[in-house]
């Protein structure tokens, strides 16, 4: 999505400082939640993002829909959804994620995290994005994809953004319940990188982010 499709910005600075400002709070958030006890900073992040949803110039949310917002359906929070998961290494290759919309985003997987989800052994590949500054990023979908949740799936880290639940030089926190739609849920005008097949799970993943209830 360009800057010129974004509502009210066309023009540099402008855009770029917005969109600055935007990261930096998200990265705040996110600093405050790795400080604090897991369900406590779970709340302070549903807080966080809806405020930032509601009110600030680059939300995904359209200008038309932010006075109606009432903020982001969740499930209830669930302890056994966190995890601090080794991650063990993977042989190098590239990867091309795929679009929501047209494109694709480069990347190089760099590892594998296994946990248990619903009694089952699950998988995900965490991937370092060539395009932006060798981020780390985790994409995923779940059996809940289409129905509870977006048919493309969800993020659980985007460094990038600033999305980073904390870890180690060989962990990563893996807490489900802060996992998150892609702008492309709120506006179609995003073109959002979605979970490659090796992130595409048999089993239900019920935390975090979903759809409004049916």
């Amino acid at each position: 999505m360009t800057d010129e499709a974004r509502p009210g910005f066309t023009a540099e600075p402008r855009a770029s400082l917005s969109l600055l400002d935007y990261r930096r709070r998200v990265a705040d958030l996110y600093a405050a939640v790795r400080s604090a006890a897991p369900e406590h900073g779970w709340h302070l992040w549903r807080e966080g993002r809806d405020e930032l949803f509601r009110s600030h110039p680059q939300s995904p949310i359209p200008v038309g829909r932010r006075a109606v917002f009432t903020g982001l359906p969740h499930y209830p929070y669930d302890p056994a959804l966190r995890f601090v998961a080794a991650i063990e290494p993977v042989p190098s290759g590239g990867v091309a994620l795929p679009h929501s919309g047209d494109g694709t985003t480069s990347g190089q997987a760099v590892g594998v995290a296994t946990v248990t989800i619903g009694g089952a052994l699950s998988e995900f590949t965490v991937f370092r994005l060539d395009q932006y500054g060798d981020a780390l990023f985790l994409p995923f979908r779940d059996a809940t994809a289409g129905s509870e949740t977006y048919g493309g799936g969800r993020y659980l880290l985007d460094t990038a953004k600033g999305a980073d639940l904390g870890g180690t030089e060989t962990t990563l926190v893996l807490d489900f319940n802060f996992s998150y739609h892609p702008s492309c849920v709120h506006d179609p005008q995003w073109s959002c990188p979605l979970a490659p097949p090796e992130n595409r799970l048999a089993v239900a993943v019920r935390g975090g982010e979903r759809l409004e209830p049916r």
